[in-house]
This record gives C-alpha cells, sequence and structure tokens, in this order.
C-alpha cells in the first residue's frame, strides 16, 4: 500500500505570495520525487497538485504548513484522491 501512487491538492493562504513559495515548492517537490505543478491564485492563495507516493505527499504537505522562511502560512486545504493526471515533472505554472 506504502508504494501506491496518489493525487494531492492543496489551497494554501496567508502570506504565501512574493515569498518564493513556489519556487521552494517546487524544489521540495522534486526533492521527494513528486510530479505536479504550483501556481499563484489571484485571490492571494498558491494552488499545489503533486502526484507520488502517499509519504512523500504526506512530506511534501508538512512543507506546505510551513513554507519559505519568509511564508506566514495561515490555512492549508488538502484533499487526497486516487484520481491521477500522470504528469511527468514538477513545475510552476504562471
Amino acid at each position: 500500500m506504502s508504494g501506491k501512487r496518489k493525487r494531492l491538492h492543496a489551497y494554501i493562504s496567508g502570506r504565501v505570495q512574493g515569498v518564493f513559495f513556489r519556487a521552494t515548492t517546487k524544489e521540495s517537490a522534486r526533492q521527494l520525487g513528486l510530479t505536479g505543478w504550483v501556481k499563484n491564485l489571484s485571490n492571494g492563495q498558491v494552488e499545489v497538485m503533486a502526484e507520488g507516493k502517499k509519504e512523500d505527499l504526506k512530506a511534501l504537505e508538512r512543507f506546505l504548513h510551513d513554507g519559505p522562511r519568509l511564508a506566514e502560512v495561515q490555512n492549508v486545504n488538502v484533499n487526497y484522491s486516487d484520481d491521477l493526471k500522470g504528469y511527468s515533472s514538477f513545475r510552476i505554472r504562471h
């Protein structure tokens, strides 16, 4: 079961734009071997879609609760799913 791939979909709010949140999320995801994307939303939140092993997604989720040094994360809304999109890499979406 631990090797089964899952999808994480998260919305992060607080001071999460203009603080290198996307870049550090991308780096964390790549280090964990995850695929997907991260992007800023017009409402000030950051959205993350990531696929990989559940334990690696949980590690990314822990990072999202802290974010980079300059971030002030107020809330992380996370959903897990088995509906995989098959991303080939992890990138920043604009």
